[in-house]
């Protein structure tokens, strides 16, 4: 069988690419080697943490918020296996849909590994052992991500696990020791938290969220300590060991001091490599970096012309949303259009509560590169919005060129900011200034007013509610 588009792998920007390129009317095959399609956003990452993120909130807010509302509920109590149940639902469902749109896209679906023959043909194993050979005149690499470990520690998927683990557990863990404060970690450490877990949470770097703003990181470490987490930023992991049903994890501090914890379960979310075994990329001799990740142009071309990659076997942040826009720009490059991708604006998004949002250069970067801005900033606490949901914790940041005023990034923690930085987004994509932003009215009561307000702080230095 001859296909114009091969894709393989059918996570977010697999099947994503697959759709577009079926809209622009190319013949598309794709490949997943899992029975479900989806790939680790939809059946392992985004969408079955978020459930498990809104349970425990619904949770949390049911013991520790309900009486200030001036609602009287006998003690709150949860089934966890309920929980895990209806994640398990939401995902089902979920994949369920991106079944729906390969047939309404007329999208042939393969299951088995792909890999390849050659730069055209790609050979799919199936788990019975037996295969076939499919031809493509293009080939989509689109293979995502797994989680990463430390080289000494020894991941049994039981006490020492990942997130996927951490998704499926049968208990919450009395002690939940948590490697890496990156967003997975916290996430995942926020639920068990709510739900009663003792977390604790060891950072390599001196701050959480490594790469994102300082001002964020400091807000969001001080809010979640407030809910019950530990952190011990400055801290290398030097073993991860298990006793019976005991893990015992030694690190060591800024001072050289060795300090142990004690838990039921490790987490380790010390971020994700790229997925590229089984592949065989060395048949087709396409190139790979020395951090595992396909080599590409700015077309998302690999050394062999014919043939993409997309998403977390490449370069740039592993973000289900960045791998979409790949995906998008990949099929439409093929056939003949001329997309375009701005990486500066691909928001980066924590799910916590308060959630963070951010979209461009943080101040770090803008120190470092030698960026003359000013800063405006506004707390959640001043909006009328916050005090009246009670989500006062936050604030939200713009920094604007200090001659231009253009906007240069905007840095959020606070109520469903995963949702509005990307007003700030649309605005950085259309090089709108802070006086721009701070002149659009806004709807009020909102939590959308901290932008505004936030962007008159950083253009004239002079919001109106603070």
């Amino acid at each position: 069988m001859k296909y114009d588009i091969i894709v393989i792998g059918s996570g977010p920007g697999g099947y994503i690419a697959a759709v577009r390129a079926s809209q622009l009317g190319k013949k598309v095959a794709i490949i997943e080697k899992y029975s479900t399609l989806g790939g680790t956003c939809l059946n392992v990452g985004c969408i079955p943490s978020k459930a498990l993120l809104d349970s425990s909130h619904h949770y949390y807010d049911a013991v520790y918020h309900f009486e200030e509302h001036g609602i009287s509920v006998s003690k709150p109590s949860f089934d966890f296996s309920k929980m895990i149940e209806r994640k398990a639902n939401v995902v089902e469902t979920t994949t369920g849909g991106i079944k729906y749109l390969m047939d309404k896209n007329k999208i042939d679906v393969f299951e088995g590994l792909g890999s390849f023959e050659d730069a055209t043909h790609v050979k799919i194993t199936k788990n019975d052992g037996s295969s076939e050979v499919i031809e493509g005149t293009n080939i989509i690499i689109a293979t995502g991500s797994k989680p990463a470990s430390l080289p000494f520690i020894k991941l049994d998927k039981e006490r020492i696990i990942t997130s996927t683990e951490a998704l499926k557990l049968s208990e919450v863990p009395k002690n939940l020791i948590v490697i890496g404060g990156g967003v997975i970690g916290l996430e995942l450490g926020s639920v068990y938290a709510r739900l009663g877990a003792d977390v604790k949470v060891i950072e390599y770097a001196p701050k959480i969220t490594p790469t994102m703003d300082g001002e964020i990181s400091k807000e969001l470490q001080k809010v979640l300590k407030k809910q019950g987490m530990d952190f011990f930023v400055s801290h290398g992991v030097k073993s991860v060991e298990r006793n019976g049903n005991e893990i015992t994890v030694k690190a060591t501090n800024k001072k050289g001091e060795e300090v142990t914890f004690t838990g039921d379960y490790c987490l380790v979310s010390v971020g994700r490599k790229p997925y590229t075994e089984g592949l065989g990329l060395e048949k087709v001799g396409v190139k790979v970096n020395e951090k595992g990740q396909i080599e590409i142009n700015n077309h998302l071309q690999t050394n062999i012309s014919n043939i993409y990659a997309i998403g977390d076997v490449v370069k740039g942040a592993m973000l289900a949303h960045k791998a979409e826009e790949e995906g998008v720009v990949v099929a439409e490059f093929i056939a003949g259009e001329k997309p375009h991708i701005d990486y500066n604006l691909i928001p980066g998004i924590v799910y916590t509560w308060p959630e963070v949002g951010a979209v461009g250069k943080t101040e770090e970067e803008l120190i470092a590169s030698k960026i003359d801005y000013k800063a405006g900033k506004f707390s959640m606490r001043a909006l009328g919005r916050s005090r009246a949901s009670g989500d006062v914790d936050g604030f939200v940041k713009v920094l604007a060129d200090k001659k231009t005023d253009e906007i240069l990034g905007v840095h959020m923690v606070g109520a469903r900011v995963a949702d509005l930085i990307m007003e700030a987004a649309v605005a950085m994509e259309f090089r709108a200034s802070a006086e721009d932003l701070a002149r659009i009215c806004h709807g009020h009561p909102t939590y959308s007013e901290a932008v505004k307000e936030a962007a008159k702080a950083a253009w004239d230095g002079k919001p109106l509610n603070s």
